[in-house]
């Protein structure tokens, strides 16, 4: 469980206080009094409504540890579209289908932009990624050559013996358990750094190479994206990052990352100078993997957009924040709720093993004609999005919505989790109910604004085919090579749900289950 913001924020202002600085409180309360007479003055200007703000924090102290709830909270009392203030940086929520329609379509692009903070901005090569590059030619030729190159339906495809073997991979190791409590949580996060280390990089990388441990990186990675700090919130107090010893963590996590990166760019560049060189290395069997892709475009480039090697390794940072991540925690929580509802699990189990061979895995034909396993993965994603407040948006002028005055550069939280559960748009919001799905329309591509897993708009996710192909593919031969019970025989209801809130909701502690092998008699 990640500390609230404000604990962290008092722990890093008593930092200051115990500085024997004597002028910091007279400077600070000076501070504090102008931020209050600006707030006032804000409070005059049609903005949306907004709950009580404290100087200098604005409405930070109020998010709590975990924001979509407290923020689904406020809503409820200061509406759908309502204005709250994050140290100096004004943000309106958006919590109903109605109100993200106004931000996602209507005027999608006053929206399209992303806010700028200085962890991206290192993190992320200064913003040459496609998921935080601001909106513009830049973002749209990335755009493109993610949508053509990278994530398009032919590609997802070429890569299915990869997924394939990652699955018998994983089912494997849970056989070799022998009906022994394994840890879900982790193997979930295993196969899908595998899956995406051979899709991105042609290989995996396990353990520590030259002193670089991929998968403690991106931990790390991760962790410090969803990490508060002082300065992105109240610029004026920056330094404190600086004091505080945050800034050099950020720093040496980029090092260490972009080390790595250039490593296996520079391993992909060799080998394809070599192959240009011997005609003999050039074959159409072996399915090139993203780095592979991206040089063949950086190398086809055309002279009005050139995409260099820091674009290239920002692409493939987002590969694996966007997509490692996502996925393993949909599994998860998937996991979770068929283990608390034993009677969805045997109806799933009953497709599953009605439409594939005994003997055989579940291949990507059979998933085709399994329904049912659709509508549990897309309830699994309503009732826990993996991103629940979305990826923060930012107005790139003045505009209307709902007769409130929307001043540019305000940031905008679309809180994905509280539309999910909104009485006016689902019944019995609160159930695990995939029965919701077999009968209705309501798709994940961005027509259906109740329900935006991967958002909606010109900023959508891109990777819906890549994530829907791993996580289906693997749930179903769970389904069909396991019966599933929790530890010591304990029952559903008793399973932990408490959340651990960051750029993904994972589950608050490890999943822990037993697999028992389907038995050969059950099986004919």
């Amino acid at each position: 469980m990640i500390p609230s913001i404000l604990q962290l924020l008092e722990k890093q202002l008593r930092f200051i206080f115990f500085q024997p600085l004597t002028l910091l409180p007279f400077i600070l309360f000076l501070f504090f009094f102008y931020k209050w007479i600006q707030l006032q003055t804000n409070s005059r200007k049609n903005l949306p409504p907004s709950p009580p703000k404290l100087p200098i924090l604005g409405n930070i102290h109020q998010l709590g540890t975990h924001p979509h709830r407290s923020l689904r909270l406020m809503s409820e009392k200061y509406g759908d579209l309502m204005m709250i203030q994050l140290g100096s940086v004004p943000t309106i929520v958006v919590s109903s289908a109605r109100a993200a329609r106004e931000i996602m379509v209507t005027h999608d692009i006053i929206f399209a932009n992303r806010p700028m903070s200085k962890k991206g901005e290192r993190l992320l090569y200064n913003y040459k990624d496609l998921v935080g590059a601001p909106y513009g030619e830049y973002w749209r030729q990335l755009k493109s050559i993610c949508v053509l190159h990278l994530l398009s339906n032919k590609r997802v495809r070429s890569f299915r013996s990869v997924r394939e073997e990652e699955t018998d991979a994983l089912i494997e190791k849970i056989r070799r358990a022998e009906s022994s409590p394994v840890n879900l949580s982790e193997m979930f996060i295993e196969f899908t750094n595998d899956t995406i280390c051979r899709v991105a990089f042609g290989r995996k990388y396990i353990g520590t190479e030259d002193g670089i441990n991929f998968s403690e990186v991106m931990k790390e990675f991760n962790r410090v994206l969803a990490e508060f700090n002082v300065g992105d919130f109240i610029p004026w107090l920056a330094w404190i990052d600086r004091l505080n010893g945050w800034d050099a963590k950020v720093d040496k996590i980029a090092k260490e990352f972009d080390r790595f990166l250039e490593k296996v760019v520079k391993e992909h560049q060799d080998r394809l100078d070599g192959c240009r060189k011997n005609e003999e290395c050039d074959s159409e069997e072996k399915v090139k993997d993203f780095v592979d892709v991206l040089l063949e475009v950086q190398k086809d480039q055309t002279p009005h957009f050139p995409i260099d090697r820091d674009s290239i390794k920002a692409l493939i940072l987002d590969m694996f924040s966007a997509g490692t991540d996502t996925t393993s925690t949909l599994l998860e929580w998937a996991m979770t709720e068929l283990l608390r509802h034993p009677k969805i699990m045997k109806e799933l189990q009953k497709e599953v093993r009605d439409i594939t061979v005994a003997e055989a895995a579940v291949n990507e034909e059979d998933l085709e004609r399994m329904k049912y396993l659709k509508a549990v993965i897309k309830e699994t994603l309503r009732l826990h999005l993996p991103v629940p407040l979305l990826i923060p948006r930012q107005s790139t002028k003045d505009t209307n919505i709902y007769g409130y005055n929307i001043p540019a550069r305000t940031g905008v939280i679309i809180n994905g989790w509280a539309i999910h559960r909104d009485p006016a748009s689902w019944d019995e919001p609160e159930k695990f109910n995939p029965e919701r799905f077999l009968n209705s329309p309501t798709d994940f591509r961005g027509h259906d604004l109740q329900f935006i897993p991967f958002g909606a708009g010109r900023r959508m996710c891109p990777g819906i085919s890549f994530a829907m192909a791993s996580s289906q593919l693997l749930l179903a031969n769970l389904m069909h090579k396991f019966d599933w019970t929790l530890p010591r025989g304990a029952e559903g209801e008793t399973l932990d749900m408490s959340e651990n809130f960051g750029i993904n909701m994972h589950r608050g502690t490890p999943l822990f289950c037993v697999a028992k092998v389907r038995s050969a008699a059950a099986a004919n």
